[in-house]
């Protein structure tokens, strides 16, 4: 991890609704610069440790510290929220909505204009500046709600679900935006079913389930113990061969090829050879890693 000290620090918080336990003894710490992904189901816990973080909500038990200290007012003007809820004013012109959000960061009206205009032109909503909320589409509202959560600035930027109703065009967009963000030194924390876009983008992640904390470090370290032994494949014939028990224990197929999973202690090359030896065109033979998708299935469909 870096040397600098956690942007948020979170240390065995549990949350509880009634009987309900939302977030078990979570433990988990967030460095500037960096984009980390809270990954898990629906229900596992995500939303309420995010709500947790920005004093929507406050845990029963355990600490959380945002720049070093307890969270105060002063404080999160320094953070940016996009909840998953979209949360816009249905009759209120999408400029003027843009703009009250940045009044209550205390941005001034002229600045608020400039920055509104730009990011409307970014995210080519300048046309609906003055349409009103209820006119746009789920995916338009999601965009201008990213703007809300950056408008002014702030230091650590906060995502639940912010791909969501997006087409994979704004989906490239907003992506984009973070990572320039992160370069920029901004922390971001955000939540996302989208495994291919998690995988992209962060830097580090956390898995939770069922309330607890299943899986956690940088993407490198987690494929690094998920590391197993897997071939892609694209070719014409050598079926024969891949279904040998003793070369292959299971075969994904793809659209445009395959996946092997080897089993315990064979060879790859042995396999290629056998493929050969088999008269196989072979067109792809690529020792490959799981996928942050393959390892998010993994995990949360273990027996508890």
């Amino acid at each position: 991890m870096p040397n600098s000290n956690p942007t948020v620090s979170i240390n065995q918080i549990t949350k509880a609704f009634g009987d309900f336990i939302a977030v078990r003894e979570l433990s988990l710490a967030v460095y500037p610069g960096r984009v980390y992904g809270l990954l898990g189901p629906n229900g596992a816990g995500k939303t309420t440790t995010i709500r947790m973080i920005v004093n929507i909500t406050a845990p029963d038990s355990g600490h959380i510290e945002v720049f070093g200290r307890q969270i105060t007012p002063e404080l999160q003007d320094r953070i940016g929220y996009l909840p998953e809820e979209r949360g816009l004013y249905k009759k209120m012109k999408i400029g003027d909505q843009i703009k009250y959000f940045a009044a209550l960061k205390n941005i001034p009206g002229k600045e608020a204009e400039t920055r509104v205009n730009r990011w409307l032109d970014r995210l080519k909503l300048t046309e609906w500046k003055n349409r009103k909320a209820s006119e746009l589409s789920k995916g338009m509202q999601q965009k201008v709600q990213f703007v809300n959560a950056i408008i002014h600035e702030p230091d650590l930027l906060i995502l639940d679900e912010p791909f969501s109703g997006l087409d994979p065009v704004n989906v490239e967009v907003l992506k984009e935006i973070i990572l320039e963000l992160k370069a920029a030194g901004r922390t971001i924390i955000f939540s996302t079913h989208q495994m291919e876009v998690a995988e992209k983008i962060c830097d580090d992640i956390c898995l939770v389930n069922r309330s607890r904390k299943v899986l956690e470090g940088s993407i490198r370290e987690v494929k690094r113990g998920f590391s197993r032994n897997a071939v892609a494949l694209r070719m014409v014939g050598g079926e024969s061969v891949l279904r040998d028990s003793s070369l292959v224990s299971k075969i994904q197929r793809h659209s445009d090829g395959l996946e092997a999973l080897l089993a315990e202690g064979a060879d790859p090359q042995k396999l290629l050879r056998e493929l050969v030896a088999a008269d196989a065109t072979i067109e792809r033979f690529e020792m490959i890693e799981p996928s942050l998708h393959d390892i998010f299935i993994e995990k949360v469909t273990e027996t508890v």
